[in-house]
C-alpha cells in the first residue's frame, strides 16, 4: 500500500489550502498541481475505530448458556472419578449408581465459572427439594487449582453445600476430554452418559434437560 494518495488540486491551479500555484507548496505538493495526504495515519485510525466497536460489541454480548455438546461418551458408562473431598470425605462415582449424578467441571478464577454458579446453587435446591429423586450435584475442581483457592470461592460466592471433588491432576479431566471449564455433564442411574453441556449453565436450562432425561430413560 502507498504512503501518500495524490489529490487533484482546485480547478485554478492553487493548492488546496488557497496558497499560490507553482512550486511546491508548503502541504507537501510535487508543483505538478496535487497534493499530497499521508495514507497510515487514515489507515490507523480507520483500525482503531473497527477494533473499538467489536469491543463494544462483545461487551455487550450476553454470554453464551445452556450449550450442549456431542461427545464419544454419550450413551456410553461414565469414566470413573475417584477423589478426595475438599473438607474431608472421598467421592467414587461408581458408587453413585440408582441416583442421577451431575458432574460441574470447574476452576475457581474462571469467569464462566463464576458467574453461573448462583444457577448451580438455585439448581442444587430445587434438586434437594425433590428427596431421592433429584439428582446428585458434584464440582469436579481441576488444574491448577487448591484447595484454599476452592474454599476461598465458595466463602465468596456463598451457598455450594453440595461436595467438591479434587481432580488437581487432571485426570477426571482428561478422562472426560475436558478442555476448557465449564463443563457439565449428566449421568444416569446406570452410569450412563447422557448429556453434556459446555458453557455456563442456567438452573432452569439444566433442569429442563434433567427432566428430559429422565423422561426418556426412567
Amino acid at each position: 500500500m502507498a504512503d501518500v494518495i495524490d489529490v487533484p488540486a482546485p480547478p485554478d491551479g492553487g493548492s488546496a489550502d488557497g496558497g499560490g500555484a507553482g512550486g511546491g507548496g508548503a502541504d507537501g505538493g510535487d508543483g505538478g498541481g496535487r497534493r499530497r495526504i499521508p495514507v497510515a495515519p487514515l489507515v490507523a485510525g480507520a483500525v482503531a475505530i473497527v477494533v473499538a466497536l467489536v469491543f463494544v460489541v462483545l461487551a455487550r454480548a450476553d454470554p453464551v448458556t445452556d450449550e450442549k455438546a456431542d461427545t464419544p461418551l454419550l450413551d456410553r458408562a461414565a469414566p470413573d472419578v475417584t477423589g478426595e473431598v475438599v473438607g474431608g470425605g472421598a467421592f467414587d462415582l461408581s458408587r453413585r449408581r440408582g441416583s442421577w449424578v451431575v458432574l460441574n467441571f470447574f476452576q475457581s478464577d474462571c469467569q464462566p465459572c463464576k458467574r453461573e454458579h448462583e444457577q448451580l446453587v438455585q439448581f442444587a435446591g430445587q434438586q434437594q427439594a425433590l428427596g431421592s429423586s433429584g439428582a446428585e450435584l458434584y464440582t469436579i475442581a481441576t488444574p491448577p487449582d487448591t484447595d484454599a483457592a476452592v474454599e476461598d470461592f465458595f466463602a465468596t460466592y456463598g451457598g455450594g453445600d453440595w461436595p467438591v471433588v479434587r481432580d488437581y491432576d487432571g485426570e477426571a479431566m482428561v478422562a472426560y476430554g475436558v478442555s476448557k471449564v465449564p463443563e457439565t455433564w449428566i449421568i444416569d442411574p446406570d452410569g450412563i452418559v447422557r448429556g453434556r453441556f459446555i458453557s455456563e449453565v442456567t438452573a432452569s436450562g439444566l433442569d429442563d434437560a434433567l427432566a428430559q432425561l429422565q423422561a426418556a430413560y426412567g
